[in-house]
This record gives C-alpha cells, sequence and structure tokens, in this order.
C-alpha cells in the first residue's frame, strides 16, 4: 500500500497534474520506483474528518540537497513545485523559513514524481 503524503497547499497543482516536484524535511528513505497517494491533508484531521485522496505517483528521483539549491535548478522549478510564477526566495521564506524553521543552508529531499493513471499497475 502506498504511503500517504500531504499536499494541500498545492491541491490545485496536483488536480491539474502540474505538481511534479516536492521538497519535504524527511522522507529520506524513499526510492526511485516507490508510490505515493497525495492527499489533501494526512495528519491533523479533526474526528471524522475524511481523508481525501487526490492522485497516486510514482517516485522517479529522490535525492538530498540544500534548500538553496532550488535557486540554480532553472527558472521551471517553481511550476514543478507547483507555484508558477512564485519568486523563488518568497517560497522559501514562506514554506519552510517561515512555516518549518529550514533555512536556505539546509538540507531537504526534493522528490520528483510522475502520475499514475486509471488502470495503470
Amino acid at each position: 500500500m502506498p504511503r500517504l503524503m500531504s499536499v494541500a497547499v498545492t491541491e490545485d497543482a496536483v488536480r491539474d497534474r502540474t505538481k511534479i516536484v516536492t521538497r519535504r524535511k524527511g522522507w529520506t528513505f524513499l526510492r526511485p520506483g516507490d508510490r505515493l497517494t497525495l492527499c489533501r491533508k494526512v495528519m491533523g484531521r479533526k474526528r471524522g474528518e475524511p481523508l481525501v485522496r487526490i492522485a497516486d505517483v510514482e517516485v522517479v528521483d529522490v535525492r538530498r540537497e540544500l534548500l538553496c539549491a532550488i535557486r540554480s535548478a532553472g527558472p521551471d522549478e517553481m511550476a514543478r513545485e507547483g507555484f508558477p510564477g512564485m519568486d523563488v526566495d518568497e517560497f522559501m521564506q514562506r514554506y519552510f523559513i517561515e512555516a518549518q524553521g529550514i533555512y536556505p543552508l539546509d538540507h531537504v529531499t526534493r522528490i520528483e514524481f510522475r502520475y499514475i493513471e486509471d488502470g495503470e499497475s
């Protein structure tokens, strides 16, 4: 059974199948070929709140890198993350520094995935 991963902030990009990369604090155990189920919210659901599954994906690349490496990843990386047009520094500030206390010289896990289509095994 695939592991569950929350994508609450980028749910629309997941539904549109435009988000293909995510960066996480942990997730160091992932390997290419692993499957994930992307969900609206996994942890912190209130009693009776349903688990909303959005899409199944397969990990195609996973690596540890400095958070600031996103600056040299190219102009399309923010779109791959589900934030087209967002400034890289704003992204790091909002979703890593302020939200999680992760700084530009801290390591994160960059996870790239592909969507598994219905009927695909």
